[in-house]
């Protein structure tokens, strides 16, 4: 059981490392303003939903890998 745990726990903070990285090197320097004139706020706001869609993804990564993990440890 403690092994799945540590296994859970590892698999959470690769997907922050990966989920952040792609957020710095990838949405960060991602601007509309340069090809077509766009507000700021709008910019802005496309980064939001992405950030958020990536936020909620890997949060239904880290269910699915929860419940494997637990589920084959506990042999349901």
């Amino acid at each position: 059981m403690i092994i799945a745990l540590f296994g859970f726990l590892f698999a959470m903070w690769i997907l922050i490392i990966i989920g952040g990285g792609i957020i710095v090197t990838i949405l960060g320097p991602f601007s509309l303003l340069e090809e077509i004139f766009v507000p700021w706020f709008v910019s802005s706001g496309i980064k939001a939903g992405f950030a958020i869609s990536l936020v909620v993804i890997w949060i239904f990564i880290l269910l699915k890998v929860k419940n494997w993990i637990f589920k084959k440890e506990l042999n349901f």
